[in-house]
């Protein structure tokens, strides 16, 4: 074992090609409202990134896409937002 603590990598702002994965409930327009939360952040967003994969047993749907992040209040603020709409359950 070692006693030196890793530290998380530094990340550079504004960073191209951030990406975000948000898992929540399955159902009717779930990545459009991930889509809707994320574009009030980044306006900018190229939803040609969007990934959409269901769960196994189809309870669970995760969607992923990539942003401009523009700082760490930016990305505070979409994770917020995000689990305020009640059908998130996991930010990434």
């Amino acid at each position: 074992m070692s006693d030196k603590q890793t530290e998380a990598p530094k990340i550079e702002f504004p960073c191209a090609g951030y990406p975000i994965k948000v898992i929540g409930d399955a159902g009717a327009g779930f990545h459009d409202l991930v889509i809707e939360v994320i574009q009030r952040h980044a306006p900018d967003l190229d939803v040609t990134t969007l990934k959409v994969r269901d769960s196994s047993n189809g309870r669970f749907v995760s969607v992923q896409l990539a942003i401009v992040a523009t700082g760490v209040e930016q990305l505070q603020a979409i994770h917020g937002d995000l689990r305020a709409t009640g059908r998130v359950h996991m930010v990434l």
